[in-house]
This record gives C-alpha cells, structure tokens and sequence, in this order.
C-alpha cells in the first residue's frame, strides 16, 4: 500500500541519516580512521555521579511510570529557578514544560502557534528539523538572509517586509546550528520588540547556550515582565548533560500556550520519558561544576578550531563558528555541497554535513560538528581538507 501523506513524501529525507548511509559499507583502516564531524553528539558520556544515580533509578518501579504531561513538578521548579538565576528574569513553574528533547519542543509549540497555510520566518540558513516539521505540517518556511558579511547574524531590519497577515512566528537559534553564531543580545532584543509590534512569537532555541565562551547573561528577554506575552524558549538538556539518548527537553512560554502545548504532548508522546526528568533533574542540582569543565573543554575545541583553519594554504575557510559547530566555505564554486560530501567520505573518510540540507543558497557550505572531535584531532581534520583540495 502507498498511501503516504503526501506532504510528508515532499520532506527532505534526513540528511545525517543519509549521509551516514553513505559510508556503510567502505572500511577505515587504522592509519585513516573516520572522522564523523555530521552529528552534534557530546564525545565523552554523563558524568560519573549522573551514570550512578541513573542505575539506582532503574531500580525504582516508580523510573517505569508516566509523568504530569508537562513533566516532573520538582524539574519544572528547579529549571524555573536556575533560568530565573541565569538570566536575571523571572519565570514560574507553569510557564515550563519538559519534553522529550528540543525537536519535541518545537514541534508541539510551532504546532500549537500555526496550522497550515501560516508562515515561520526562520534565517537562512537553518536547521533543518525544524524546516522538515514546516513543510510536512503544510506551514510556509519564509527564509531570512543572513551574510558571511554580518557573521550570519540575521537582521530584524530586513525581516519586517517578511511579516504578512499569515506569519505566526520567527524562529531563533543562538548559538546558531548549524554556523555556531552567538546572537547579540541587542539583535535578540530587536527581534522580540519586531514580534511584539506584530503580534506574532518570537521562539528562541538556546539548545548550545552552555557552551558559550561568555559566562553573562546570554540576553534580557526575560527580564521583562511581559515576556511570554511574545517569548517562546526552547532548551535541551542533551548536550549539557551528555543526555542525547534519553530525550528531555523544556520548552518555557505562558501558561495559557502551554496549556495548548500539553494536549499536542499528550497525543505523541503523554510525557518525556522519566528517566530522562530525573537525570535532568540530577543536572541541574548536582553537576554545576562538572558542566562548567565541559563548557571550558568546549571553548578549548573552539579556538583549536580556528586556529586549525588558519592555515595559510586551506582553501576551506571557516566563516562563522562557535559552541559546538564550524560553518565552512568549500572551495569548489562548480560543484554541488553533497557532491563534495560525498567525495570526502569516500576518498578521505570525513564525514560532514552539506550546506544544502541547512535551506536555499547554501551550495558552498559544509557544516562540521566539531565538538565530536578531541582538540588534538582538529589538526588532522585540516590535513584532510587539505588532501582534498585536489580531486582525483
């Protein structure tokens, strides 16, 4: 029977699983083994007193039950708490959510602030979960420039003219997958003030906000005593805590969206898997400084990544970069990003994501995840660019 939907049957295929079916099949050998830059995995696992507390929990008959579908109450206080902390705001308990990671987190409160035939402006370019969820929820994707001029930060300015009677919503990610931007606090400023004007929400995907090389606050939105009249946050807890498999993320905005937000939740997943809560829960009261050594690790990795790039005979050249990924021109103007992809996988066993799956205009762009990589790695990373360069 092939009776799928047909919107879904127009999504692009997920270009990490298509990538990495690409390698299926074709050996490593011990002096070029592969180095997998496509995903954004942490490359060391939870910490040991979180690896510890999670085997006593599967002991519990209580770690195999639902939750409230909005997630553990003892969660939604301590992120309230530690958000309020962090970004000298105020949020409540019932203006959280957990959910069964940030995708999760996206597609409930997208879902339950547009239908479709509404427009999401999101810059270009974008992750490509979130353009996947649009085009298959029948929700318009309006693409906002942004420029290796301007350090792919996007500009409120130029997405005004974008906003029509059918927008629901802008969409943020800072730091940015895939280019690693950090957003100004004053841009995220002048983007909640544009959502404002208009009526619309302004979601902000913080999913790399640990892993900042700048320790204030990342903006002052939720200072604001109004803010979920506009804010719509999202947060993982993946990456902070080493928790990718175990799915639990938050999504914070009113209480009256929220409410909107926990019938989706009860259709497609009823709550974020327990076990998941209470790891993240034991984060955030118990590995402050264990998370503070992966955030020093990770701003390590940064600058040798960029000093890698400094290579004076690299033709690659690394536009934007921060918090876990490296936004990188190829140097090959006739051919496509997945062509050059693919050549890299095949010949010289690298493993990188193409421009092309991130929106329009990205044909000369790769993304490397390179916080999957050990500093000492990123030498070697530049070596095999630098083989490349010249196809055989």
């Amino acid at each position: 029977m092939d009776r799928a939907n047909p919107r879904v049957v127009a999504t692009a295929t997920p270009p990490i699983a298509e990538v990495q079916a690409r390698m299926r099949g074709l050996g490593f050998p011990s002096d070029q083994p592969l180095l997998d830059v496509s995903q954004a995995v942490p490359s060391y696992p939870p910490s040991e007193a979180l690896r510890t507390h999670l085997s006593e929990l599967v002991t519990r008959p209580d770690t195999s039950l639902y939750t409230d579908i909005s997630g553990l109450p003892d969660l939604r206080r301590e992120l309230a708490a530690r958000i309020s902390q962090d970004y000298q705001g105020t949020v409540l308990p019932e203006q959280v959510g957990i959910t069964a990671g940030c995708n999760q987190a996206f597609c409930v409160a997208v879902s339950a602030l547009a239908q479709a035939g509404d427009e999401v402006i999101m810059p270009v370019p974008h992750y490509f979960n979130y353009q996947m969820w649009l085009e298959s929820s029948g929700i318009r994707t309006v693409a906002l420039p942004t420029s290796e001029q301007q350090g792919m930060v996007p500009d409120p300015t130029l997405a005004e003219p974008l906003i029509t009677a059918r927008t629901r919503a802008i969409v943020l990610i800072s730091p940015n997958n895939p280019t690693g931007a950090v957003y100004p606090p004053a841009t995220l400023s002048a983007f909640r003030d544009l959502a404002a004007k208009h009526g619309i929400a302004l979601v902000v995907d913080e999913t790399y906000r640990d892993f900042r090389d700048d320790t204030r606050p990342p903006h002052d939105l939720f200072s604001d005593p109004g803010w979920d009249d506009t804010l719509v946050h999202l947060y993982s807890f993946s990456k902070a805590y080493s928790l990718t498999g175990y799915r639990v993320g938050a999504v914070v905005c009113s209480p009256r969206l929220l409410a909107q937000i926990e019938k989706l939740m009860d259709c497609v997943a009823i709550c974020a898997p327990r076990i998941g809560q209470r790891a993240a829960l034991f984060g955030l009261r118990s590995a402050a400084a264990w998370k503070e050594q992966k955030r020093q690790l990770m701003v390590q990795r940064l600058s040798a990544m960029r000093a890698a790039f400094d290579h004076p005979d690299l033709r690659y050249e690394l536009v934007s970069s921060g918090a876990y990924f490296g936004y990188v021109r190829h140097p090959f103007e006739a051919e496509t990003a997945l062509s050059v992809v693919h050549r890299l996988i095949d010949q010289h066993h690298l493993l990188c994501l193409p421009g092309s799956a991130f929106g329009p205009g990205q044909e000369r762009y790769l993304r490397f995840a390179f916080a999957n990589l050990e500093a000492t790695e990123l030498p070697r990373l530049v070596q095999t660019l630098l083989k490349s360069q010249n196809p055989l």
